[in-house]
């Protein structure tokens, strides 16, 4: 958190998290990054926890700078263990989001991007929870349409160039409940599964997709 915050400042761009308090969370968020550790999916809080081998952590950052959000996630296993389930979660959130990405487009609709994301989630066999999912991002973090991780292809908002949004498939690994931790903020499975999330911020142009948030060495 400390790190991201001196990012963060040296890059001139503000924090979207740390004065944040919608009626989901308590209070403030109070940090600059979401840290979720294993069982812990959105939100996450950083805490005094020393991180082990074989770990799933998922990274969930937005900044703005310039006027305009952008919000990005991203899980991976920390050191040199690959635990199969956790490579799976991670696997198939990643498919789901460039699914998503793809559907996107001018005189595509959210319902494609969602029955896009869904689909893959559900074939690799995780459930899809649907109080949480992608949102509309511009000159705050969170705005319309909400693009729900599974929906039906040619239904709702259509989209247009210009338009931004932040999609970002998440699954558990055996349940779609979420139950709330004790510091009001950090989201986590219901039943201890293990979880992962991955995210993009996307612009809407005339020839489809382009995403805002890619590394700079992976930028074309």
């Amino acid at each position: 958190d400390r790190w991201a915050k001196a990012m963060i400042v040296e890059a001139g761009a503000q924090s979207c998290y740390v004065d944040y308090a919608p009626s989901f969370g308590r209070g403030p968020f109070g940090h600059y990054i979401c840290t979720a550790v294993n069982d812990a999916v959105l939100h996450g809080r950083p805490y005094d926890y020393k991180l082990a081998d074989g770990d799933l952590l998922t990274l969930d950052l937005a900044v703005s700078t310039g006027g305009v959000a952008a919000d990005a996630a991203i899980s991976f296993i920390v050191g040199d263990a690959r635990p199969p389930e956790s490579v799976a979660l991670i696997n198939a959130t990643e498919r789901a989001l460039a699914a998503g990405i793809a559907a996107a487009g001018p005189g595509a609709r959210i319902g494609d991007i969602s029955h896009a994301i869904g689909t893959v989630l559900s074939e690799a066999g995780y459930s899809i929870n649907t109080e949480f999912g992608g949102h509309g991002i511009g000159s705050t973090m969170h705005q319309d349409p909400h693009v729900s991780n599974t929906g039906r292809p040619g239904r709702g908002y259509k989209l247009r160039p210009g338009l931004l949004l932040a999609l970002e498939p998440w699954v558990m690994a055996d349940t779609a409940e979420l139950v709330t931790d004790a510091d009001g903020w950090t989201l986590r499975s219901a039943t201890g599964c293990r979880t992962a999330h991955s995210e993009h911020t996307i612009a809407i142009t005339d020839d489809g997709a382009e995403i805002l948030t890619l590394p700079k060495q992976m930028r074309p």
